[in-house]
């Protein structure tokens, strides 16, 4: 084919998310020639379904709870006379479509072609896209076709009694009481943004904890302030049974003590996690094959290439240790775009990737867990500093804690004293993360961050006085 052949490009993307819109514009502007097949919208579940307009609702929810704590707490006369349910969803659907516009028109500015369709793979260079035909792709075919929220077995989403994560936010008006079941990330938020707005709301984890995968002492501490809001929390604990009401879902859940307790409510919300979308795909064609969980592993994580060269994937379809994050979805999008432009970079550091539940308390970490640590064989220092003990933390009264977890002198191998993981519970704590995750990536050592100096006064200088103490230099020891 010519050089001027319409359906011969460079990079062909399958999947306009997060990862696939960031890998076509990273390769467009290293002068690649990229089109871009998208069946749905450009943006993804987490521009349209997820990240952004599940935080807008949670932005809503955190300007309720501070009318409440203005009354409660501040003597701020104030109350809220009644939620104008369109009115927020408009604003937070045109905070959707000015991102989408965005988006695609960087798209259009970068010169990506653009189409709209479902596209499978016919070849290791060849793809079909419905209404628009064969293309190839001289350097490579890129993967990012995303996820799909899981739902148990015997179980439908109807998008009114049942729903899950994609179209809890699109079902008409807000129930006075919501069942969700699981308490990961997801789970947590929603669970939250619907007490923030008046629903009772239970919470039901099958783990011991809440954020199972993350540090004991942050799920423990968020499951306490959660309770504290009157979110009943129900950890290890298991779906038995459902029957769905006319206007509503009874539910059975058996207890950790073996107790059947029924609930019900008028939304049941599913968040057990999220599964590779492949279907349609025609992986065989080109000689791919999803693994026993529907991920498509790379055979090179330094390229993120599968075993048949020259086909790369982004996003949700990878397995862990990429952990199906928007954020770490751009990284993965730059590293293969610089990698077909024949560009030297680095792999995506996964240790170093940041975590943020954006409830009420947030909770933000980066690295390893205490427990992770501890189960690696590293010889650790851990210290824990309480939000509360800083005049900040004070003056938002939501307690919190920061909590730091460094390798001993000379452990296991490790860096002297290296900071192995970060992890943090309060207001706002995703906005103080980013510190964390360039001491983690860049393996500094307490000391090393002892020197810098904290604003006063700050919620993070409970991040400074936390490494202070770990060097030896801490004025309020903990």
């Amino acid at each position: 084919m010519s050089e001027t052949d319409p359906n011969t490009t460079d990079v062909i993307v399958i999947g306009g998310g997060t990862g696939g819109y960031s890998t076509a514009l990273r390769a467009a502007s290293l002068g690649l020639r990229v089109v871009l097949a998208e069946r749905e919208l450009i943006g993804g579940t987490c521009l349209h379904r997820g990240c952004i307009p599940s935080k807008a609702m949670l932005h809503a929810a955190e300007l309720v709870d501070g009318i409440a704590e203005a009354r409660e707490r501040w003597g701020v006369k104030a109350t809220v006379d009644s939620l104008d349910w369109p009115a927020l969803v408009a604003t937070r659907d045109t905070i959707v479509a000015r991102n989408h516009q965005g988006v695609a028109g960087h798209l259009r500015t970068a010169g990506v072609r653009v189409l709209k369709g479902t596209a499978r793979l016919t070849g290791p260079r060849t793809v079909h896209v419905e209404d628009a035909g064969e293309f190839t792709a001289r350097r490579g075919i890129v993967l990012a076709t995303g996820s799909r929220p899981k739902m148990l077995p015997g179980l439908a989403a109807d998008g009114r009694r049942v729903v899950t994560s994609d179209d809890a936010l699109f079902a008409a008006g807000l129930p006075a009481s919501v069942l969700v079941l699981g308490g990961g990330a997801i789970g947590v938020e929603y669970a939250s943004f619907h007490r923030s707005m008046g629903a009772e709301v239970t919470l039901v984890e099958a783990a011991g904890r809440l954020l199972p995968m993350e540090d004991e002492d942050v799920g423990r501490h968020l499951a306490r302030r959660l309770k504290k809001r009157g979110i009943a929390v129900r950890t290890g604990s298991a779906l038995t049974g459902t029957e769905l009401l006319p206007d509503g879902v009874r539910a059975t859940v058996r207890t950790p003590k073996g107790e059947e307790l029924v609930i019900e409510a008028e939304r049941l919300l599913v968040a057990v996690g999220r599964a590779p979308v492949t279907d349609g795909l025609d992986l065989a064609a080109a000689g791919l094959a999803a693994d026993g969980r529907g991920f498509v592993a790379p055979a090179d994580w330094s390229r993120l290439e599968t075993a048949v060269p020259g086909i790369h994937v982004v996003g949700d379809l990878l397995p862990p240790p990429s952990p199906g994050l928007a954020h770490a979805s751009f990284a993965e999008g730059l590293l293969v775009a610089e990698t077909l432009a024949g560009l030297p970079s680095r792999a995506v550091d996964y240790a170093a990737v940041p975590r943020v539940t954006y409830s009420s308390p947030q909770t933000a970490s980066v690295g390893r867990t205490e427990a992770e640590a501890r189960a690696d064989g590293l010889d650790i220092k851990v210290n824990t500093m309480p939000l509360a003990a800083t005049a900040k933390g004070m003056v938002h009264g939501q307690g919190g804690m920061v909590k730091v977890i460094a390798a001993a002198d000379g452990a296991g191998g490790e860096a002297s004293g290296t900071v192995l993981g970060v992890h943090l519970v309060g207001p706002q704590v995703s906005e103080m993360i980013a510190e964390s995750q360039l001491i983690v990536g860049w393996d500094a050592e307490p000391a090393d961050v002892a020197q810098h100096i904290h604003a006063h006064p700050t919620l993070s200088e409970a991040v400074g006085e936390a490494f202070l103490t770990l060097a030896g230099r801490g004025l309020h020891q903990h």
